[in-house]
């Protein structure tokens, strides 16, 4: 039977921290179904999605964590899941979006845009900002990416127009 775990780790950022991962995931007869990593500010971050078939494949992971925190100063975070976890996009009644947004930045952003898509029922699937000083003025330019599905159901041009009052507002 397959069992299903999900992964985090975060931790200051140098070569191997990937490296020490998977092999952490090999070692305990697991695989590595998806993840998403990143750096931000010197912090490497990553999510993993793993399964494993052993019956002890969760205590095994669970003592290979620990060791790993001790040993390669991470902080790592690991839990069973109950049920096997739905693929992005499958079965689901949904529209995929892409949402961009630049503009100078100021508090609120990305809590006034997300709290507009939770309304509607949107679920944000991936988000990526960053904050840059403009090269001529030094003003900070905030850019948001979103990855986004939005139920069928939900009508597009309420939805951009919730947006773009949130655009003009900001």
């Amino acid at each position: 039977m397959k069992h299903w775990f999900a992964l985090s780790a975060i931790g200051r950022d140098r070569p191997g921290i990937v490296a020490d991962l998977s092999e952490l995931i090999y070692e305990c007869d697991c695989n590595l179904e998806d993840s998403s990593m990143t750096i931000l500010g010197g912090e490497f971050a990553v999510l993993l999605l793993l399964s494993g078939q052993s019956p002890d494949s969760d205590q095994r992971l669970s003592t290979a964590c620990k060791r790993l925190e001790w040993e390669k100063r991470l902080t790592v975070f690991f839990r069973p899941l109950e049920e096997e976890p739905l693929r992005y996009g499958a079965g689901q009644d949904t529209l995929h979006y892409e949402l961009l947004a630049t503009g100078v930045d100021k508090a609120g952003i990305v809590a006034r845009v997300a709290r507009c898509l939770a309304e509607h029922g949107a679920n944000i699937v991936q988000m990526h900002t960053t904050a840059q000083p403009e090269p001529g003025s030094g003003t900070v330019i905030y850019n948001m990416r979103i990855t986004l599905d939005v139920p069928s159901l939900v009508d597009e041009t309420t939805l951009r127009e919730r947006l773009d009052h949130i655009a003009d507002d900001l």
